[in-house]
């Protein structure tokens, strides 16, 4: 045999401190609904308690046969939303690069005009009566998941006067504990709208915003059906995609 097993420990990193020169700033004057709740004082992270980090957790169980496919989730018997069709698939990874199992996704979105599934929406958009806008999965074994959907439509905002937010999808992770949840977006590669968004123009890092970007995955379409996009998550470590979360990492 030219392979063998090593008795060594699994090499183990500290907690990558949070890094403020790519993070937003905790007060952004160019996203404005942000003003009035930014801390004024310096940030404080807390340790987590027991009850935070061990409960209550998410059932596995409670998952739906077609809560990953949001283009029939919602739909009549028979009818399908509408829109440019596309799979969003990737992995979770940790900071060394190894798959995390058994996470729960939630994501949610704009229809493929731009327009949520809310009662105080206020874009003029018209509703897609089979499309909610909602779905969730949990990682396989090596850390893959998958959905199908609808590509979101980019949207206009009240923050300045022509301002308009970038096609995206939102991300909610959850770990062992309910109280573990890390939020963030995913946007689409090559949409112009980018590189204007005052929300993504927080980060200042190009290299920290490349990371919130899917690519296209032509090897995964499925032939006059689904576009496909590749959008990897890393949770900890130097190239970790961004959420909000305490200063000790991600």
């Amino acid at each position: 045999m030219t392979d063998r097993l090593v008795n060594a420990p699994q090499e183990a990193g500290a907690f990558m401190e949070r890094d403020f020169s790519q993070h937003p700033p905790a007060f952004t004057p160019g996203y404005k609904s942000s003003t009035l709740r930014a801390p004024k004082q310096a940030l404080i992270s807390f340790a987590s308690t027991l009850s935070e980090k061990t409960g209550p957790a998410f059932g596995h169980n409670m998952l739906g046969e077609y809560d990953n496919d949001l283009i029939i989730n919602y739909a009549k018997a028979g009818e399908e939303a509408i829109g440019p069709r596309i799979v969003v698939h990737g992995q979770l990874l940790d900071q060394n690069a190894r798959p995390i199992p058994n996470v729960l996704l939630e994501f949610w979105q704009a229809n493929a005009g731009g327009r949520y599934r809310h009662k105080r929406e206020g874009y003029r958009a018209p509703l897609d009566p089979n499309f909610g806008g909602f779905g969730r999965t949990i990682t396989d074994e090596n850390g893959y998941y998958w959905f199908r959907t609808i590509k979101p439509g980019p949207y206009p905002w009240p923050n300045g006067v022509n301002d308009w937010r970038p096609a995206h999808i939102h991300f909610s992770l959850f770990g062992s504990g309910f109280a573990q949840r890390l939020v963030s977006q995913m946007y689409f590669e090559g949409d112009p709208l980018i590189k204007i968004c005052p929300i993504v123009n927080t980060i200042s890092d190009p290299a920290a915003i490349d990371r919130l970007v899917a690519r296209l995955d032509m090897n995964n379409t499925v032939p006059m059906d689904l576009s496909a996009y590749r959008f990897d998550i890393v949770l900890r470590g130097r190239r970790s995609t961004f959420f909000e979360n305490r200063k000790e990492g991600n």
